[in-house]
């Protein structure tokens, strides 16, 4: 910043008082700038986890507001994220506790937990991360509810993404992991033979109807699987499937 000195004459002395005039004026713009009227953000017409207003949904084991964080299950809506036991993506929405490693004390208080058709994949684990599109951590249309695909009729050309990572071990001791990323596939892409195409490149096999695996790596020494099973041939990147 450029500033000029001014010099004033008082009995024979000299003061520099430029400095502490740009001082002051800056200093007078800073009280000034504090006076001004300020915006301030008006609440969203719509509900949101942070404030403590969505709730688990009937018949859920756990009841009241969705916290912020991860829950008990290993659940965190508000980061898009859940890590924990596979069967406890699905435990909780059944009205059962979650899963915590002792078979026999868990079905000694929940005998019908064993029927459950994700029982059998308790010991397996599981990182899911997915986006806004997929399942929000806000809900705007007022049904009580995360969205999904909000603002779109169906998943078909919303955007919305999903990876999972899941790993375990046989009883032997043997290790394997599986990792997938799936896409919603766009609103003009078509279905061949159980194979999404988008202006004739595959985007990758059907799964759940409006979507497609574009990237899928297994190391399982069992099957016989080490490295990558699928890599689509069109992009693999989020990014290009979103609207």
């Amino acid at each position: 910043m450029v500033y000029v000195k001014f010099y004033i004459m008082i009995t024979d002395q000299v003061f520099v008082t430029g400095e502490i005039m740009r001082k002051r004026i800056v200093l007078l713009i800073l009280l000034a700038s504090l006076l001004l009227p300020v915006a301030v953000a008006k609440k969203p017409n719509y509900n949101t986890i942070t404030e403590g207003e969505i709730y688990y949904s009937a018949g859920h084991y756990l009841s009241g507001p969705i916290p912020t964080g991860y829950d008990v299950f290993g659940y965190n809506y508000q980061g898009h994220m859940f890590k924990g036991s596979y069967y406890n993506v699905y435990s909780g929405g059944a009205g059962y506790p979650p899963y915590m490693g002792d078979d026999d004390a868990y079905l000694a208080e929940n005998p019908g937990a064993a029927g459950h058709w994700a029982w059998p994949y308790r010991s397996t684990q599981l990182v899911m991360k997915w986006n806004d599109a997929w399942l929000s951590n806000m809900d705007r249309d007022g049904d009580g509810k995360l969205d999904r695909h909000a603002g779109y009729a169906s998943y078909i050309g919303s955007g919305a993404w999903e990876t999972n990572h899941m790993w375990g071990e046989y009883s032997d001791g043997t290790k394997w992991n599986y990792f997938t990323k799936i896409v919603a596939v766009p609103e003009d892409a078509v279905l061949v033979g159980g194979v999404w195409y988008l202006d004739g490149v595959e985007i990758g096999p059907s799964i759940w109807g409006q979507f497609a695996t574009i990237f899928q790596v297994s190391n399982d020494p069992y099957a016989g699987e080490h490295g990558v099973l699928y890599n689509a041939p069109g992009p693999t990147g989020f990014g290009y499937y979103m609207p």
